[in-house]
């Protein structure tokens, strides 16, 4: 896979590209990434990538032409090709006003051959990139940063790490947090269970006391149905607590139901 990102401070990128996952794909040659400097596109003494809003206001806005010129140099194809649902390039803007971000998207751009990321700064950037440049655009959370370099590191490492061979165990990345699909013991041991789109269950390691907090009896027990049971039950205890919304948006087993009921006290309707 290659990505492109397209910013005007190329110098942010030398961290997050050079630690963890992200660097040992690259090593690996799984990932490409190349930083494209926008200021290197502008063409006046002071490489000026960006100007006042028509109709007045406050701030900035990137310009358009640095960009278009950026990206026509990249060889991408025609963005009505690319917006057809067998292709495997596309452009992404980063914006306060794009599509949340979430593991779903992270999975559809990790089956991309090409991505490219345009970090927008200031107030924003020129309307006609995002409506005749890129393909989408997106936002890491409903906040507002800076810039897109931040939501771009995101992206990139998101991505990264599902592409095959970049995680040593690729089954870890079928059972963690929002990642749906099959929710069962199929997806590993009889002891462990995939997320179905809910938050991961809770983990534990050595000691298995530490400070007067004892890892719970259940996990040392041997017993793997028991303990996916309770991995399963936990899972729906947090998401509960911290992400109830996401319970709508799972498909939950009978089983599941079962357990929100007694985590609740009251039946759990999905539809409700």
């Amino acid at each position: 896979m290659k990505i492109d990102i397209v910013t005007i401070f190329p110098d942010f990128f030398r961290g997050p590209l050079d630690f963890g996952i992200t660097r040992r794909a690259r090593e690996a040659a799984l990932v490409e990434i190349q930083v494209h400097d926008l200021r290197a596109f502008a063409h006046d003494r002071h490489r000026t990538v960006d100007d006042r809003p028509f109709g007045g206001g406050e701030g900035m806005v990137l310009k358009p032409e640095p960009i278009f010129e950026c990206l026509e140099q990249l060889g991408l194809p025609p963005q009505e090709t690319r917006l057809a649902e067998d292709s495997a390039e596309s452009v992404v803007l980063l914006s306060a006003q794009g599509a949340r971000f979430d593991q779903a998207i992270a999975a559809r751009l990790a089956d991309l051959d090409r991505l490219v990321l345009i970090c927008g700064r200031y107030e924003g950037v020129d309307e006609r990139v995002g409506q005749h440049l890129a393909d989408r655009e997106i936002s890491i959370g409903d906040f507002v940063l800076s810039g897109g370099e931040l939501g771009a590191a995101v992206i990139v490492d998101a991505v990264t790490r599902l592409i095959p061979g970049a995680v040593g165990n690729e089954a870890s990345t079928r059972q963690e947090s929002f990642t749906a699909g099959e929710s069962a013991a199929t997806v590993g041991p009889s002891s462990t269970c995939g997320s179905g789109g809910l938050l991961d269950y809770p983990h534990y390691t050595r000691p298995a006391k530490f400070r007067d907090m004892e890892v719970p009896e259940i996990l040392v027990s041997g017993n793997h149905d028991e303990i996916r049971r309770w991995r399963r039950r936990t899972a729906l205890e947090k998401t509960y607590r911290n992400r109830p919304d996401l319970l709508k948006a799972s498909a939950l087993s009978e089983e599941d139901k079962e357990l929100l009921a007694r985590i609740t006290g009251q039946d759990f309707d999905t539809k409700g």
